[in-house]
């Protein structure tokens, strides 16, 4: 049984991860900053007969996270064999009055909590001389540009470079990290827009947005030992978007 850790993983793409790597026979231990969220999603996956994880109910971002992390890793009578970068945030702004109190939040979260939490697990995979594989969250906005969105896609081009950049650190211990750029997916978050669906089926080439399973079928692959040769890359996943990338009407 294999040990993972999953950021941001009350829903969305982070939840179906956690199912999947739980239905696979391994051990997840999972991130939400939401208590409400947390305790229903620790509930579904009661339901389902998935027993073999543990929560933890705080900011990702901080530092003390990522020292209950580490203690629960500590306890643990698994090996670590992956980690999964998934919490972030969105922040939508006009570039002209976007303020410095969503810069400074939106950097908090996608930068330097993802930057300390690979630095941190990293360390661990290198003391315990573990092959292991980290996959950062990104966007098809770190790659083409879209309204309103000039921060997040900022940050999200930033963890591309980052991924590249950490080959040269990580390679010499067989430590492997690679991203995933989703495009439009069906979340929770998503269908709050009751166009989305519509919007995007109407600019994607191949007729509709990702789900969940989609992006998640990424992850696992570069989280494999299929992908054992593969670091420093971004796997773009959004049925041709940025190929043409227009942007949606809403």
């Amino acid at each position: 049984m294999k040990l993972y850790v999953i950021t941001g993983a009350g829903q969305g793409i982070g939840f179906e991860l956690v199912k999947q790597l739980l239905s696979d026979g391994h051990y997840v231990v999972w991130n939400e900053i939401k208590s409400s969220v947390m305790n229903a999603t620790s509930q579904h996956l009661d339901d389902l007969g998935l027993h073999n994880h543990v929560c933890i109910h705080a900011d990702a971002s901080s530092e003390e996270f990522l020292i209950e992390l580490n203690h629960v890793l500590d306890q643990s009578t698994h090996d670590l064999a992956g980690v999964v970068c998934n919490a972030g945030i969105t922040t939508f702004g006009d570039f002209w009055s976007y303020q410095r109190a969503s810069m400074e939040q939106i950097l908090q979260v996608n930068l330097v909590g993802t930057f300390f939490l690979i630095q941190s697990l990293s360390k661990r995979f290198r003391e315990k001389q573990i092959a292991g594989s980290i996959v950062v969250m990104s966007s098809v906005t770190g790659h083409q540009a879209h309204p309103d969105l000039a921060a997040y896609g900022m940050t999200k081009a930033a963890l591309n470079q980052l991924v590249k950049n950490l080959v040269i650190d990580l390679s010499p211990y067989n430590i492997r990290i690679n991203a995933v750029s989703p495009g439009a997916t069906i979340t929770e978050r998503t269908l709050k827009n009751v166009e989305y669906q519509s919007d995007w089926a109407e600019i994607t080439p191949l007729g509709k947005a990702a789900n969940v399973a989609d992006i998640a079928a990424a992850t696992l692959f570069f989280l494999s030992d299929q992908a054992k040769h593969i670091t420093g890359q971004t796997l773009i996943v959004d049925g041709g978007w940025t190929s043409i990338s227009p942007p949606p009407k809403h």
